[in-house]
């Protein structure tokens, strides 16, 4: 199949599952076309089927905000009708599904059908495209979307919740290439880290208010208070000066260490004890998976659609938003004990192979053949 994924190209979630997707279906011999605005971070190397698109927005000082919806839309049209492409897969509703539609109305003026497929991440959903000045547009474009899938139940719930939706959603839970994690830790590097036997805490994110990183630092002090411990922060975003001024204030701020955005999360992830995800809400929570599949038990909130990929006290323990106290319980619980915590790494393994890419990737190209 000639397959258009349209995504963003950043580090967040949708991106990295689209990335991933399109490089899995390229191994199975589909020809993939990424399109959007620079090539994706999770998109290196050659691949002889995999081609990327840049959607090009001209600057005119008539603009005050270029319309890159315009642009974007431009470029599918001349992407499908250049490479033959069969359907159009896009990723995050804003403002993917309703360039998808403007483009599909577009090409059937000229006799060519282009079938698309809208995934919802969350913040599409949850957030922006609850404002009143999206909304409209939004409920439009998943309604006139051919299938629409969620990677959550919780979000095909919210999603039913604030939208009126006149058309089923399909939940694909997000996916993890086990194997790209099964690495041995790097001993020099967790002994860069880690100089004295330290327990290794990650925590990754882009750095939104969602995302409650005061809260992961918090955390981290209590568990800090009983045990050794070295706090790695991994991305970027708007509230990291803000938690980065305040780290400097700690007596233990030796022991918090902010690495920037990493692109190759499998070579750091293996060398860690835990994961802290304290965010507010997650539609599904792709990062606490990508440790998981690295033997990385995770400390998270409950919230949004955490419980669907950790099993309580099994692979890690939830908490209720905000509390940090339980959360360094039950990470102290975790890590005090060698045996306990060899214990709960095999079982984040075992987890994180229940959303395997190959038990996922497949249920994508049953829809794409339905489809089409």
């Amino acid at each position: 199949m000639n397959i258009g994924i349209v995504c963003y190209p950043t580090f967040g979630g949708s991106g990295v599952l689209a990335t991933e997707l399109g490089k899995a279906l390229a191994d199975k011999g589909h020809n993939i076309h990424f399109i959007t605005y620079q090539q994706p971070v999770r998109l290196s190397g050659f691949h002889a089927n995999i081609f990327y698109h840049e959607v090009r927005v001209p600057t005119y000082p008539l603009f005050d905000y270029p319309p890159y919806e315009t642009a974007l839309a431009s470029t599918m049209v001349d992407v499908i009708l250049n490479n033959d492409v069969e359907l159009l897969h896009v990723h995050y509703a804003i403002p993917h599904a309703a360039a998808a539609y403007m483009a599909k109305q577009i090409l059937a003026k000229q006799g060519k059908r282009i079938p698309v497929i809208t995934t919802l991440h969350g913040t599409d959903i949850t957030l922006v495209g609850r404002d009143k000045t999206y909304s409209p547009v939004v409920t439009f474009s998943m309604n006139e979307s051919d299938i629409l899938t969620a990677v959550s139940e919780n979000l095909k719930e919210e999603t039913y919740k604030n939208f009126k939706i006149e058309k089923d959603i399909e939940v694909i839970h997000n996916f993890v290439d086990v194997k790209r994690f099964d690495k041995k830790p790097v001993d020099a590097f967790r002994k860069l880290i880690s100089p004295n036997g330290e327990r290794i805490i990650v925590h990754a994110s882009n750095f939104r208010k969602v995302k409650r990183v005061e809260d992961v630092v918090a955390t981290f002090l209590l568990i800090q208070e009983k045990i050794p411990a070295t706090l790695l922060l991994l991305g970027d975003g708007p509230e990291r000066t803000h938690i980065e001024a305040n780290a400097r204030k700690c007596k233990s701020h030796d022991s918090i260490k902010f690495l920037g955005k990493q692109e190759q999360m499998e070579d750091i992830l293996p060398i860690a004890d835990l994961f802290l995800l304290t965010s507010e809400y997650e539609s599904f929570g792709l990062a606490a998976l990508e440790a998981m599949a690295a033997k990385v038990p995770v400390i998270s909130t409950n919230a949004g659609g955490l419980p669907e990929i950790i099993i309580n006290g099994h692979c890690g323990f939830m908490s209720d938003v905000g509390n940090v106290g339980d959360m360094s319980k039950n990470a102290l619980h975790i890590l005090q004990d060698d045996a306990t915590l060899q214990k709960f790494k095999n079982n984040a393994l075992a987890q994180a192979k229940k959303f395997d890419i190959e038990n996922i990737v497949p249920r994508y190209e049953v829809l794409y053949k339905k489809i089409i």
